[in-house]
């Protein structure tokens, strides 16, 4: 696959599981990338020698409505990634009632804001492609709080104008995991190994709806999927997902 010659990739949430790998796969294609690191984050200047080792460069605009729109302003990005999310332990660890909604959705909307508003003045096949790791199960009509966040900036994004690409997986996990989480990766071998089976006997696309990924087949699946149509609007299953992931 070709890479635009002009593209270039914001990734917010660059230091989590899934936005270092999507940093990686950037890079393995060439494409300009620019690695956004939480501005006060005490592992800072090991992110900065990280991504900066794979040819990225490293921004850490506060998460401020005016400052990110000026920053996006300012690097007219092809790729926007909005790849953030906390999890329920270290919300309880830091004394957060309403993580989901301060991070999971407030951040996503505050780059959702800037992105629209730096890009108004632009032509409209100039804009942004807003690529949003969402969840398998995501909607709003549900008392689970983090696939609720997640439905409704799935659809801030339908209504924003911007071309996107919402990413919906069923498990990510690994052994490359640093954040332990062990009823996950419980789970996703338990389901892994079903689903072998299933294989086996011919049942593939359950296989694909419903297998784990690593971090690295996540990241490879959205940046390839991103890259093949830049001005799409979408949402990806699981199964795209992991075809785009073989291929």
């Amino acid at each position: 696959m070709q890479t635009p010659i002009t593209a270039l990739a914001f990734v917010a949430g660059a230091t989590g599981y899934t936005g270092r790998e999507v940093v990686a796969a950037l890079r393995r294609r060439g494409v300009t990338t620019v690695a956004h690191v939480r501005p006060g984050s005490s592992a800072a200047e090991t992110w900065v020698r990280r991504f900066e080792t794979l040819g990225a460069t490293v921004d850490r605009t506060p998460w401020e409505d005016a400052a990110m729109t000026t920053t996006l302003a300012a690097l007219r990005p092809t790729l926007l990634f909005a790849l953030l999310g906390t999890t329920r332990k270290r919300a309880e660890r830091e004394g957060l009632d309403d993580a989901y909604e301060r991070i999971d959705y407030g951040l996503t909307a505050t780059l959702l804001r800037a992105a629209r508003t730096a890009s108004a003045s632009r032509p409209s096949d100039a804009a942004p492609r807003f690529v949003y790791l969402s969840s398998l199960g995501a909607r709003e009509d549900t008392r689970n709080e983090y696939l609720r966040v997640r439905g409704r900036i799935e659809r801030e994004l339908a209504e924003s104008g911007l071309p996107y690409l919402s990413v919906r997986p069923a498990f990510i996990t690994g052994p490359d995991r640093e954040e332990s989480r062990p009823l996950e990766r419980v789970a996703g071998a338990a389901v892994d190994g079903v689903l072998a089976l299933a294989w086996a006997l011919g049942a593939r696309t359950l296989r694909a709806r419903w297998a784990s990924l690593t971090g690295r087949e996540l990241a490879e699946g959205m940046v390839a999927i991103a890259l093949a149509d830049p001005r799409g609007r979408a949402v990806v299953d699981p199964v795209r997902l992991r075809e785009a992931v073989d291929t």
